[in-house]
């Protein structure tokens, strides 16, 4: 089985960090996003991953190379025109079932119901109560796709589509890809969701499954509450410092510096950063970066990055410095 992994094609949410660094690499709890997905791939006979990559390609393949054990392909979209777009770039080097998964976010699911369920595709989903920021899946009597529609004002289902499908009728999806492309885009983009509501339309059957836990990456709120989901879920790593008040759960990694200051609860720091006279929660902290006189809490902050005198929180990106002087 290959798998296509468009880190291109939905857009760009969470500035100024993916400026510097793709989303699927940001760290929540320690490690990569990406790195967390990956972790789902064990128990599949993966055959090949295949990446439809942005602009910062190069940052991908390099980390994705030296990390994951399987072949890879890395194909640049340059023209952003949507999900669907995105797959369809794949198209040429696929000879089977795909495994499709969008990495901005964090999900609790066992792959291998695809070796068990008769279906010409499965959709990941998971209930939420703010059904209208997102795509929801309608399911017949027997758990099957029906429609599956962006952003509904009446509540017609709960259950958000997460970005995660298998699909094995592989042929059916280049046709469907193929009639989206050429119709109208809608509200801008070619979505691959269209492509599946025309196989439902042509007859195949997608299984609607649940996952157990789905965590947002792609923005700042939400990417600062998975960091603590993961924390209290058992990817906690604390530390003790002289005179210091660690509030858990944290992740801390060897080579940072704390002194005089407070840190936690779900917090987040790479080594080499130093924290001095400070109080930190719901922080992400990326490495050598140094945080001096601050009381944040609600932070996203880069590499090597000088933060002085500041209250409240933060957006940073790779090698800011900021420094808050009290007004004369």
């Amino acid at each position: 089985m290959q798998v296509i992994i468009p880190l291109a094609g939905k857009g760009t949410r969470l500035r100024p960090h993916t400026h510097l660094v793709p989303k699927p690499l940001l760290k929540v709890a320690g490690r990569p996003v990406m790195d967390w997905v990956m972790d789902r791939l064990e128990g599949l006979q993966v055959e090949e991953l295949i990446f439809i990559t942005g602009h910062l390609k190069e940052q991908v393949e390099e980390y994705t190379r030296s990390r994951y054990p399987y072949p890879s392909r890395y194909i640049e979209q340059k023209v952003q025109d949507g999900t669907a777009g995105a797959v369809n770039l794949a198209r040429p080097f696929v000879d089977g079932p795909v495994l499709i998964i969008f990495v901005d976010t964090v999900f609790e699911a066992d792959l291998t119901l695809i070796n068990r369920v008769d279906a010409d595709g499965i959709i990941w989903a998971k209930e939420v109560e703010d059904y209208q920021r997102f795509g929801v899946v309608v399911t017949d009597s027997q758990g099957f796709m029906s429609r599956i529609v962006e952003k509904p004002r009446e509540p017609i289902s709960r259950l958000a589509n997460i970005g995660l499908y298998y699909i094995r009728a592989v042929d059916s999806l280049w046709q469907g890809i193929d009639y989206v492309l050429s119709s109208a885009p809608n509200k801008g983009e070619y979505y691959l969701t269209d492509a599946f509501q025309w196989m439902i339309e042509q007859g195949k059957r997608i299984f609607t499954a649940e996952v157990g836990g789905w965590y947002d990456c792609g923005k700042l709120d939400t990417l600062l509450e998975t960091n603590a989901i993961l924390l209290n879920n058992g990817a906690a790593r604390s530390a003790s410092f002289p005179g210091v008040t660690i509030r858990e759960p944290v992740y801390i990694e060897d080579g940072v510096k704390i002194e005089r200051s407070t840190v936690g609860p779900n917090v987040s720091l790479e080594r080499g950063t130093s924290v001095m006279d400070s109080t930190l929660a719901n922080a992400i902290v990326g490495r050598d970066t140094t945080l001096h006189n601050v009381s944040l809490d609600g932070a996203l902050i880069g590499n090597s990055v000088l933060v002085e005198g500041l209250k409240g929180s933060a957006t940073l990106g790779d090698h800011s410095e900021v420094t808050a002087r009290p007004p004369s």
